[in-house]
């Protein structure tokens, strides 16, 4: 074994580590960014730097950092029972109890909601993995052997399995691995601020997608149209909120055509939006739901799809001739992290965090609105509950776009004033998703620092123009 003793952490990380969704160039020649400690909204680099993170990691630290209660109860779960796998009917008392609590918090807070059970993974893409299965299956078992497709949306991020990889409708996580696989389509993105025609109205952009949603199955053929996916806000594409009437209009098309709908909570789940579900926020009856990220505030690799009556009617009608439900991982259900996710449950529902987003959320936009609205490339401060984003054009009147990358130079120096913010990957937005348990004084002092960054980066996107 060689000597390491005097490899420095970052010189170790490049000759090991491939790291995700990174650039392979930038870290040898630059190294990572080392994290050492955190707490609250605050987390620590290994420089000695503190920063308000205002992404909550990658949307998911949802508590906020060092929650003692979380910690003690994964403690205490590895201590009980540090394993036990669910195939072939095992299972554990925390596992029962979380999927018996998801099921009935879902029912509770989204009025008209059907589901019926609740299969456990380890991430977000293997919960949209897992939904992608189960729309095959569960036509399968009726007989529909065509009906397969999954419609999709341009700007969607829905994981980076070879299934979930596909269904994202983001362009730079396709390059040069073959996908999106056969079978997944994709149709516009509903971001009105940036794609409406000249002079359309809200409600006729919306009537306008929907419509083109409409041809698309008819091109297609519904008989080959299995399911649509949809985050109710969408995330990492640039926190694009529905425009008016979405949502309603949506489900009519897919009731009429026999197309399950897909419901991709894992950045909107559980308190993110200021309602426990984004499904309640925007009135969205799903036939599947994928949760992550905010089940466990990420203490834990934790998912968990929730499905209807109208699938596991099908699926129990069918157990005696099909047999064994085939699908499943060796973590699924794990008793450690649904020790962790109800203890992430209980306190959330004891600081009420869901209100604290609803509250926090117009004080957020406000101080983005007042300290960066108008700077003459911002386009666009939107958001809603404690998810918020901001647009960048070349020129607000005609919201030309601004060079590739320009955003990255703005985050940059969020970085450099003590603010982390995520430069995102479709259009030029920079987002904020702090944890929900972040403070009024915290949130100002993180947007004043945002816009500290922002005027000094105002030179290298007006030398961006020429």
């Amino acid at each position: 074994m060689n000597d390491l003793s005097n490899v420095s952490l970052a010189d170790l990380d490049r000759g090991a580590h491939l790291h995700p969704v990174s650039s392979i160039q930038d870290l040898a020649e630059n190294g990572p960014t080392i994290y050492t400690g955190a707490d609250g909204v605050i987390v620590t680099r290994e420089s000695g730097q503190t920063v308000i993170d205002m992404g909550a990691g990658l949307w998911c630290v949802n508590v906020g950092y060092g929650r003692t209660e979380l910690v003690e109860a994964g403690a205490r779960a590895m201590q009980a029972l540090s394993f036990q796998h669910c195939f072939g009917g095992a299972a554990s008392e925390p596992t029962i109890r979380l999927a018996d609590r998801l099921l009935s918090l879902f029912r509770d807070t989204v009025p008209g909601s059907d589901m019926a059970r609740v299969f456990f993974g380890c991430s977000g893409s293997d919960a949209n993995d897992t939904a992608f299965k189960l729309v095959r299956y569960y036509n399968n078992l009726r007989g529909l052997p065509k009906k397969k497709k999954i419609i999709s949306r341009k700007g969607a991020y829905h994981g980076l399995t070879l299934a979930s990889g596909s269904l994202t409708g983001i362009e730079g996580y396709h390059k040069a691995f073959d996908l999106p696989v056969e079978g997944v389509l994709h149709t516009e993105c509903p971001h009105y601020y940036a794609y409406a025609r000249t002079g359309e109205s809200e409600v006729d952009f919306t009537a306008r997608l929907i419509a083109e949603l409409e041809a698309m199955i008819a091109r297609e053929g519904p008989e080959t149209i299995a399911a649509f996916i949809a985050e109710p806000v969408m995330g990492t594409g640039g926190v694009f909120t529905p425009p008016e009437g979405y949502f309603e209009k949506l489900q009519q098309v897919l009731d009429r055509h026999d197309i399950l709908l897909i419901a991709d909570e894992v950045i909107t789940g559980f308190g993110r939006t200021g309602q426990w579900f984004g499904c309640g926020t925007y009135d969205i009856r799903p036939d599947i739901v994928s949760l992550a990220k905010g089940l466990t505030s990420a203490y834990f690799p934790m998912s968990a799809s929730i499905i209807s009556n109208r699938i596991w009617d099908v699926l129990a009608k069918a157990s005696p001739e099909m047999g064994v439900f085939m699908h499943g991982f060796t973590y699924s259900g794990h008793p450690v992290g649904s020790a962790i996710a109800l203890a992430n449950l209980d306190l959330m529902e004891r600081e009420d965090m869901p209100a604290r987003a609803e509250r926090l959320g117009p004080i957020l936009l406000d101080a983005l609105k007042s300290k960066v609205g108008g700077h003459r490339f911002v386009g666009d401060v939107r958001g809603v509950g404690l998810l918020a984003a901001i647009e960048f054009v070349a020129d607000r009147s005609s919201k030309a776009r601004l060079p590739a990358g320009a955003h990255k130079i703005v985050a940059a120096q969020a970085m450099q004033h003590g603010v982390l913010t995520r430069a995102l990957p479709f259009l030029p937005v920079t987002s904020m998703s702090p944890p929900l348990c972040i403070s009024e004084a915290e949130i100002d002092e993180a947007t004043t620092r945002y816009a500290t960054a922002l005027t000094a980066a105002t030179p290298a996107l007006e030398a961006l123009l020429g």
